[in-house]
């Protein structure tokens, strides 16, 4: 649960506040400036509210504009709502050309103070994800470019890319379709400073078995129909540098043993040749198969997996990285909104929550490619979960509607002011009224007002059949 500091000098505020943000937010509180710092510096919460007339200037704004001060300097990204009333507007105004995000005048209208504070928590989850992947961009070092990861599986990952690739040994990438294996190699291939030879992949599972021996080992002038010329194999083109053996698993069993030969022997022949060939290279591969049934299935050999896989190291799926999917996802947002000359700024709730929850079966390569379409598709400056395209299966639409009812990000171009109250407060009554199953007197209770408010509210925006006592 997020935090929210609230400072107000008025007990009854603080009361009102609490209670009526008490379920979205771990509310702290606080009267005066000093116990304001004391927490803000315990908690470090990313948005507070702000009463400029604080003890011992209650009359003034001394004391709300030094804490103000005092806060954005300890913490500039954080969100301060200044609450003022009509006699503190100017004060209010100055508060925000000294950095507060925003200012509201009371009284206070709980509904629209939400929509306020939610809008303050994604934006400052926006400016956090960006400084996140800058600073990932920023301390890639030499020979990871492309990979970014900040969950401990990819930070054990890194650790194995440095460490191999000072030592001349088969690696196994593991990993399921679309996880970065061949990043993964490419990376490796990047930091051995004893080879500067070319990086040469090849999949074995996309050329059909009559095939993928000449194009590993290369054939001469005659070797078969259709061959009038000496062609080289994929494992001379990397002489001197690495060779990539993508989807080994996939290998034939007659191939399989040849391979290995090369692998003990480091000498090749060339189809329909007789001439010893010796070849320096490094053998790297990769697997999206369960590489231990295969081998007890008899499908792969188990004394070319010893020779392949010195050392294995396996990629974990998409669904099980955490905020690096967010922090990807980000990253390929402003790769594809450049490329198609829009003006998107980020995502609003749902899509985060999409991001968040959905599986990913197809990983990197899906998620490059439904941040692709969002792009493509987005009508605003913000995301929504709708341009990702995403079928669902695991949730009734009614329930879908309601998930996307409760987090819905608001726009306001060309509303007026009075308008625009209008549009949110009854946002706020459906979400309420469907949470609560259309019980009158919990909706009451989590919107802050008295039931015949409640009735007065559903009357003016014709929702007066929409709930039940």
């Amino acid at each position: 649960m997020e935090k929210l500091l609230i400072v107000d000098d008025t007990a009854e505020i603080r009361k009102q506040l609490k209670w009526g943000l008490g379920k979205e937010y771990k509310v702290l509180l606080a009267e005066t400036v000093a116990e304001a710092l004391t927490l803000f510096a315990q908690h470090q919460p990313k948005v507070v509210t702000l009463d400029l007339g604080l003890p011992p200037d209650l009359d003034g704004a001394t004391e709300g504009l030094r804490c103000l001060e005092t806060m954005l300097d300890q913490q500039p990204a954080t969100k301060i709502i200044v609450l003022s009333g009509n006699e503190d507007r100017n004060n209010a105004i100055m508060a925000v050309t000294q950095g507060a995000y925003d200012f509201y005048q009371k009284p206070i209208e709980l509904a629209e103070l939400k929509v306020i504070l939610r809008r303050a928590f994604h934006l400052a989850d926006l400016e956090a994800d960006y400084k996140n992947l800058q600073a990932v961009v920023r301390g890639n070092e030499p020979g990871l470019q492309g990979i970014f990861g900040e969950c401990p599986a990819m930070q054990e990952i890194f650790k194995t890319i440095r460490k191999v690739a000072t030592a001349d040994v088969a690696e196994m990438v593991l990993g399921e379709s679309g996880t970065g294996k061949e990043m993964v190699a490419r990376a490796i291939h990047a930091r051995v400073l004893s080879k500067n030879g070319p990086f040469v992949p090849i999949n074995c599972g996309a050329i059909p078995e009559n095939l993928l021996e000449s194009e590993l080992f290369g054939h001469e002038k005659g070797a078969f129909t259709g061959a009038q010329t000496r062609v080289l194999g994929k494992v001379e083109y990397a002489q001197g540098g690495t060779l990539f053996l993508d989807e080994i698993g996939e290998m034939p069993a007659s191939l399989q043993v040849k391979l290995l030969r090369f692998l003990q022997e480091r000498i090749i022949q060339r189809v329909g040749g007789r001439e010893d060939i010796a070849v320096d290279v490094r053998i790297l591969s990769a697997t999206n198969i369960d590489i231990m049934p295969a081998i007890s299935n008899g499908t792969f050999r188990e004394d070319l997996y010893y020779r392949l896989g010195v050392i294995s190291c396996e990629l974990p799926p998409w669904r099980e990285r955490g905020e690096d999917i967010r922090l990807l996802a980000n990253l390929f947002l402003q790769k594809y909104t450049q490329e198609c000359g829009k003006k998107i700024r980020g995502y609003n709730n749902n899509a985060v929550r999409e991001l968040r929850d959905y599986a990913w079966p197809g990983n990197v390569r899906e998620l490059e490619n439904k941040v692709k379409r969002a792009v493509v598709m987005a009508e605003t400056s913000i995301v929504d979960a709708r341009d990702f395209g995403f079928v669902r299966t695991s949730l009734e639409p009614a329930s879908v509607e309601k998930e996307q009812a409760a987090e819905s990000y608001f726009d306001f171009s060309g509303l007026t002011l009075k308008q625009a109250r209008s549009r949110v407060e009854r946002e706020l009554l459906v979400n309420a009224i469907e949470e609560n199953d259309g019980n009158v007197a919990r909706t009451a209770e989590l919107l802050g007002v008295s039931r015949p408010t409640l009735y007065d509210l559903m009357k003016k925006h014709g929702l007066h059949n929409s709930a039940e006592t």
